[in-house]
């Protein structure tokens, strides 16, 4: 079938059912149907991801197993608002999404994979892009790098797959064990960037790294995707964190510390609850950053381990949710709570309590959804209570 036929066809079957439609691959005798299933199935799995890719009607898209590790366009857009220069490797080229973003700000390109299938796709797919400055070079990213030239950025996303196929988060176990090349990653590049599991302890990737300037703690609508880690040759200072919280259609929410300052800061702890609840996003409870938070936003932080935060003041800057509290009542009370009354559907959430937010959520015979936000925690006094909010703004 004509290249210009299967994308016809992709197009005309992109919202089908793939399973059905390979039932039905009889009645299409003159289509490639495996190639047209992959297409469509990975077509799918993409539209939300990468919008940009989805758009493009004629790239080629590989297995799931790429699809499922690759980038998101949003935290691929992020990492390439952070470097640019003359020239790039991509030393573990994968999919090309990271590759393709990057691309953008600089001269020269290099995209590296061991994969030949990947190699081709990846050749089709920066053509049709209209990215003629990425060259591919199929190998492995560590061969290639020992006799590569020097260039201005590296960059390298480590598979987090043991042999046996699963998922593996220590930063030794990743393939290319990146601790072991470091040195050899700084000589060829003086600036390196490493995308990594974020599964990773933040602590235990600077002190295996070391010479990380900047560490960014990457989550997507309130869920953490990834580390980026960015090392400097001739850094010799203390790691600056940031935390990152991005969404498709709201400005990120973004906060920078370092561990020294998050050692030296000053916690305010709460004596009453305010007008206000405080809820850290993914990316500030992923750094640990919790002293911060209390000195840098002025917030009183209800208990050691609640990471949950109070204050008389709205403060619009917070990296996380805001809530206005309505009432609130030690747990075995709930019954006198006025604001549950008549309330059957809510969301539920729980911070530093002994029930689940499932378990919470069936004792209070509530279904998920709606207006109210109900947590469940332990505040300043060890007492275990239900705060009921409503309005909830930020993301």
């Amino acid at each position: 079938m004509a290249p210009n036929r299967l994308a016809d066809f992709i197009q005309e079957h992109l919202k089908d059912d793939v399973r059905k439609l390979a039932l039905d691959a009889c009645k299409y005798p003159d289509t490639d149907m495996k190639e047209a299933l992959r297409q469509i199935a990975g077509r799918q799995r993409i539209e939300e991801k990468v919008p940009t890719w989805y758009a493009n009607k004629v790239i080629l898209l590989p297995d799931h197993l790429p699809l499922e590790q690759c980038s998101s366009e949003l935290t691929a857009r992020y990492k390439a608002s952070l470097i640019s220069g003359d020239t790039l490797t991509d030393l573990t080229g994968g999919l090309g999404i990271d590759c393709s973003f990057l691309a953008e700000g600089f001269r020269s390109v290099t995209y590296v994979e061991r994969q030949e299938e990947l190699c081709r796709l990846a050749r089709h797919n920066f053509m049709v892009m209209g990215l003629s400055h990425i060259v591919v070079r199929e190998g492995d990213g560590v061969d290639y790098l020992h006799n590569m030239t020097p260039c201005d950025c590296l960059f390298l996303d480590p598979a987090r797959r043991d042999g046996q196929g699963k998922k593996t988060v220590v930063l030794e176990d990743c393939e290319p064990d990146v601790t072991s090349i470091k040195s050899l990653l700084l000589e060829k590049a003086p600036t390196v960037m490493i995308k990594l599991s974020p599964m990773l302890d933040v602590t235990a990737a600077l002190r295996s790294l070391v010479q990380v300037k900047t560490m960014y703690i990457l989550a997507v609508r309130n869920e953490c995707k990834e580390l980026v880690a960015v090392l400097e040759r001739d850094f010799t200072g203390e790691a600056t964190i940031h935390c990152v919280n991005l969404h498709k259609e709201l400005p990120a929410q973004e906060f920078a510390f370092t561990v020294k300052q998050e050692h030296l800061a000053e916690c305010h702890w709460a004596t009453s609850l305010r007008k206000y609840l405080y809820e850290p996003n993914a990316a500030a409870m992923k750094a640990g950053a919790f002293r911060t938070l209390s000195s840098l936003f002025e917030l009183e932080k209800l208990h050691p381990n609640s990471h949950l935060y109070t204050s008389d003041r709205y403060e619009a800057s917070f990296p996380g949710r805001i809530f206005e509290i309505e009432e609130w009542c030690p747990i075995n009370k709930v019954k006198q709570c006025a604001s549950l009354k008549g309330v059957t559907q809510a969301n539920v959430a729980v911070r530093n309590f002994p029930l689940s937010a499932e378990e919470l959520k069936k004792r209070l015979k509530l279904k998920d959804g709606g207006e109210h936000y109900l947590f469940g925690t332990t505040t300043y006094d060890n007492q275990k209570v239900l705060i009921c909010t409503k309005k909830a703004v930020g993301l």
